[in-house]
């Protein structure tokens, strides 16, 4: 009988998700129209608990599929032994998520398919890569332009400061970081990966779970104390517009092997006011030298050790568009200067 409760309960559960999925305009895809190409070279991305891949969808869709690694033969309530979720779970869990946010800087979930072997996440396909590609790969010249890695920071910021405080319930992102901010067509940012992050109740401003996100970027706060609060995503974005300042890596290997934090070192650059010297690109030309100074400033109160230290995504999001403006209002100034010839 207990077994018999725990399928009925499992098959409500995925059935009301079903629901709230289709309510939000999301699509349950019959598994023929979704094809999925899993040579190593069509692999887009690895997370914790799923592979991405290219796809199809009725044969001339480009898609992005996110595949769980394990076939969900678990109970739904089951649990590992770290106390994480399983793959099942998890794979709900971020269904559960997605439907119910809806922002332009967000990657868009097309569809769902639960026919497979294991069941398919669908998502609109981002065809410019990852932010940590673009940022450290020579290669790219996307970012060359201040005006360029500005825009993508607001972008991302507004990501999170929606999550935070216009999604219903509230959404903590449990590992934001370059790798998860893709880049489309217009080179415009878009926040993924779901899978890890939380929903919090109302009422609560924390959400207290086993430690997991990426080495570098996670808050040395909910290290020490467990606690995912909104304050975390924002100690992450500081770090990423570090890596956008200054082109480098959250820890860096030495020539022995050693650990190298360079989140000290651009501390120390910003209070000491070196900061020009840690930047990877060029910004006079763009007469941004101030508006670098400016985000430099605003990412060392991010990486604030305490939390109630920090600014909001919000108040974040606000000094970015102001110093957006500012950049651009100095460059038509410094055009109008040179047509006039003073």
């Amino acid at each position: 009988m207990a077994v018999t409760a725990h399928a009925c309960d499992f098959s409500e559960n995925r059935r009301a998700k079903e629901r709230h999925f289709r309510q939000n305009g999301g699509e349950i895809l019959k598994h023929q129209r979704v094809k999925i190409f899993t040579e190593a070279d069509n692999k887009l991305g690895e997370g914790g608990f799923a592979s991405v891949y290219r796809g199809r969808i009725d044969d001339n869709i480009l898609v992005a599929v996110k595949k769980p690694r394990d076939v969900p033969i678990k109970k739904p309530k089951d649990m590992k032994k770290d106390g994480s979720l399983n793959t099942h779970d998890e794979f709900l869990y971020e269904i559960g998520i997605i439907s119910q946010v809806n922002h332009r800087n967000l990657v868009k979930l097309m569809g769902i398919c639960l026919e497979t072997k294991v069941p398919l996440l669908v998502y609109v396909f981002i065809p410019n890569g990852t932010l940590h590609y673009h940022i450290h790969d020579k290669r790219s010249t996307v970012l060359q332009s201040w005006k360029n890695r500005l825009r993508i920071a607001l972008e991302a910021a507004l990501a999170l400061e929606y999550l935070h405080s216009l999604a219903n319930p509230p959404v903590i992102h449990s590992n934001f970081k370059s790798l998860n901010i893709l880049l489309d067509e217009k080179y415009s940012a878009k926040v993924s990966d779901f899978g890890a992050s939380v929903l919090i109740s109302p009422g609560k401003t924390h959400i207290v779970e086993r430690i997991q996100g990426t080495i570098g970027y996670l808050d040395p706060e909910y290290l020490s104390t467990g606690q995912l609060t909104t304050k975390s995503n924002v100690y992450s974005f500081g770090v990423v517009l570090m890596e956008l300042l200054t082109g480098e890596m959250p820890i860096r290997h030495g020539k022995f092997g050693e650990n190298i934090n360079i989140i000290r070192s651009f501390i120390s650059a910003v209070e000491d006011q070196t900061l020009l010297h840690m930047i990877n690109f060029e910004a006079s030309n763009e007469g941004g030298v101030q508006e670098i100074e400016a985000v430099g400033s605003l990412a060392r109160r991010c990486l604030n050790y305490n939390g109630v230290s920090r600014p909001t995504m919000w108040e974040v999001a606000e000094q970015l568009a102001r110093i957006n403006r500012s950049l651009w209002a100095n460059q038509r100034n410094n055009e109008e200067h040179l047509i006039h010839g003073f």
